[in-house]
This record gives structure tokens, sequence and C-alpha cells, in this order.
């Protein structure tokens, strides 16, 4: 069992343990007087693991009820948090009871919204089964739901108060979505660890996942702790999300998974700046063989102009500008806004009056 603690405005640890599932009530009970727990999960993980997590829940005392909705990113819309709500009203829901996420980053966004704002917030546990969900979105306290017109527009920032981590979970995931994972995994390699992104290289990511899984949940981490908020370094977690989240809504949310998108995201990104004399050279042709190796995305069909204009509503946007993150070779990083009218010049040309950012994270 490995445990790292999250020392946040409301501190937690994160469990990290192969076949913890059945373990999940003995682990929530001593952090809560709750007597009812609701479980939201989707119509994939549910019939895998569900009854699994509700029988130790009920063996350690609570009462427990479970909300399954239609799994894919289209079901994450604030009609499906009123169903939510409804279910917990439903169940008499109180604010000393909790919700339990069990499954993707859908799942855990949504489900956490909903404990962040039903009754003005009650505790909710992460229990994360795909890769991506796994490495990167259970840890920090970022929930929400999409709007049409962007990703994750409607959220909130709410801890939870544990999150249980079981890499078996991983075995039972289509290849598709461990490949999803690897998109976010590639990007800590990136921005914080070149001994990741070189162990990438070098070896298979299935034969590593606990060490995969230790390392980016520990650089999360600690980017977290320093900027619960959002306002200044957790920003450099958004390495090949502008473009990316631009590519997830040009394709309706159906034609690439988070993950993929991540990837084009950052490989196009990586080529642009590596062109300006930003990046190090060959860091984007080592970039996109990696990608490659795993089966992930480096382009898109989509014109640059596209992309950018899908990208001014991002809610990484802010005012007149637009951040990125850089990268100035593997594993070193830095912000820069852009001006939102500049952007696609600075890119395709002359970066104009842009002067560059002096962080470096």
């Amino acid at each position: 069992m490995i445990n790292i603690h999250v020392g946040t405005g409301r501190s937690y640890d994160i469990l990290i343990g192969h076949d913890i599932l059945d373990s999940a009530g003995e682990y929530i009970r001593p952090l809560t007087k709750a007597v009812r727990a609701v479980i939201v999960s989707d119509t994939n993980v549910a019939p895998l693991y569900a009854q699994r997590v509700k029988e130790s829940l009920e063996k350690n005392g609570f009462e427990t009820s479970l909300f399954i909705f239609e799994a894919g990113e289209a079901s994450k819309r604030l009609s499906t948090v009123e169903r939510i709500y409804t279910h917990c009203f439903e169940n008499s829901i109180t604010r000393t009871d909790i919700i339990v996420a069990l499954g993707g980053g859908v799942t855990g966004d949504m489900a956490g919204f909903a404990a962040a704002s039903y009754l003005r917030g009650i505790d909710f546990i992460q229990i994360p089964t795909s890769l991506l969900s796994q490495v990167d979105s259970s840890v920090g306290g970022k929930t929400g739901v999409d709007l049409p017109s962007g990703k994750n527009l409607v959220g909130a920032f709410w801890q939870p108060s544990l999150v249980l981590i079981d890499p078996e979970t991983l075995k039972t995931l289509p290849e598709k979505f461990f490949r999803d994972g690897l998109g976010e995994v590639v990007k800590y390699g990136c921005i914080r660890s070149r001994s990741l992104f070189e162990r990438l290289e070098n070896e298979n990511a299935a034969d590593i996942i606990d060490d995969i899984i230790f390392e980016c949940i520990s650089i999360k981490r600690d980017v977290v702790q320093n900027d619960e908020r959002d306002t200044g370094e957790r920003a450099i977690l958004n390495f090949g999300h502008t473009f990316g989240h631009a590519l997830e809504k040009l394709g309706g949310y159906t034609e690439l998974t988070h993950g993929e998108a991540v990837a084009a995201g950052s490989a196009i990104l990586t080529r642009l700046t590596e062109g300006k004399g930003i990046t190090e050279k060959g860091t984007s042709q080592r970039l996109e063989a990696l990608l490659k190796k795993y089966g992930l995305p480096t382009d898109s069909e989509r014109q640059l102009s596209e992309i950018i204009a899908a990208a001014r509503g991002d809610k990484k946007s802010t005012g007149k500008s637009i951040n990125f993150v850089f990268l100035r070779s593997i594993g070193e990083c830095f912000t820069q806004k852009l001006p939102i009218n500049e952007t696609e010049s600075f890119f395709s040309g002359s970066s104009g009056s842009i002067e560059y950012n002096s962080l470096t994270i």
C-alpha cells in the first residue's frame, strides 16, 4: 500500500493498492460520520465494480444506493447532475452523508461537482478506475461539467476526502482508453519529468504502470499544493490542453477522447514553438515518436485558424488573452499569455509585440 498525502486547504490521502476496492469501506469509515452513501458510476464501470464497493461500504455500516448514468462525455452535463441531486434527495442524503465517485474522469468530475453543490457541499470519495483518472483527474479538486459551448465551463474546486486507486481495474480497461490515459502521462513527462519521458521511450508503459501512477500523482500533488486554485503554477498541467480542448469541441466530443486530443494538441503546439525557436530543436520529433509508439495522434485535419477560433472559448482564456504552456525542452516548461487577436499571427509568422514570460517551472 502506498500513501500520498495532499496538503491542500482541505488535506486528504491518496491510497494506491492492488485489490483495494474490496476494502473501500474500511478506509472510508474512519473519515466520516455518514449514515448513507451514494455510489455514482456509469454503465461501463458499474457492472464490473459497483457491487464490490457497495458490499464493502455496507459491511462498514453505510446505507448505500447506486446512481448509474450512460457512459461517455455526452453525459457530462448539468442535466445529469440534476438527476444526481434528485437521487440524493429521494435517498435522504444529508450534509453529513457522502458521494462516492466510481469510474473514470467523467464520473469523478461530475460526481464531485454534484457533491460540491448539493446542500452547498457534502463530502465525496474518488475511486478512479481509468488510467486518465488515476494519474490525473481524481487528484486536485477540480470538478465540473461541459456546456455546448465548451468543456468544463461549469464547476467548482472541491477536494475529495480520500482517493482510492486500484491498479487492478486497469486490466478491464479497453486498449483505447488505456492509450487515452497515456496522453496525460506523456504530458507529465514533458512538463516536469525527463526521467519519466525517457522511461516511456525505453520501456513498455503497461509494465511499469505502478511507477507511472505514483510519479504522475506525486508531480500533480506538488503542483496543486503550491497553487490549489489554479492562479499560477498549476497552469503548467494544461500543456496540450488549450488546443486539445479545441479539438474535442470541434469533433463534437465524439471524434477524439480527452487524452487523444491532449496528445494531438501537445504535438501541434510543440512543432509550432520549436519552429519559432522557443523549444529545443528535436523536441517535437521525440514527442511525436513517443505518442506514435502508444498509438496516440500527433496531428489534426483541422486548420490552425479553426483550432485557435475554438480555443477562444476555452476556460483558460483570460480577458483578451489565451494561456498556453510552452516547452523549453523535455521536462522544462513555462506559461505564456498570447493576445487573442495576435495568436494566429504569432504561430504562423511574426510574434509581433508579444514578450515572453519569464516564468519557468
